[in-house]
């Protein structure tokens, strides 16, 4: 079970259409067992990717139920997805909504909701897809399978 944590880092970026360095504040989502670990992973992987010195303003916890990646190379916006589907409580017998977050990453929302449509293939739930919203990650930074949880 993924414990994910969305963390806002500021920074100052070139703007590569005017060469000025801005500063700009940008959310990434990790995988992590806490707050001081979801810290340690973001400097961790920032630290490779932005040249100067950044700072975490902001940690908190996410309520995706799941990630759904994309096999399309030119995917690089991340979807938050609203889905709602029945359960039913067999000891009750009675019927219960749940509605879950799940991150798609797609190129466009129409892709987004094919990519949430294919991970939902082979389910036996009925699902219907309640909205789906741009979300402002830049990345995400699941553990690897060289990690541990």
């Amino acid at each position: 079970m993924n414990n994910w944590y969305q963390v806002k880092v500021k920074y100052e970026k070139v703007d590569l259409e005017s060469g000025r360095e801005r500063k700009v504040t940008e959310a990434y989502l990790v995988d992590a067992v806490s707050f001081t670990e979801a810290e340690s992973r973001i400097h961790a992987e920032l630290e490779q990717m932005i040249s100067g010195d950044f700072l975490v303003t902001n940690i908190s916890k996410a309520n995706y139920s799941d990630i759904v990646p994309s096999d399309n190379d030119n995917a690089d916006i991340w979807y938050k997805c609203k889905v709602n589907y029945i359960s039913i409580d067999e000891e009750a017998g009675k019927e219960k909504k749940i509605s879950v977050m799940i991150l798609v990453l797609a190129y466009d929302i129409q892709s987004a909701l094919d990519n949430l449509e294919k991970s939902f293939e082979g389910s036996a739930a009925d699902f219907t897809v309640v909205g789906i919203n741009e979300s402002p990650l830049i990345d995400v930074f699941p553990y690897s399978s060289g990690e541990e949880n």
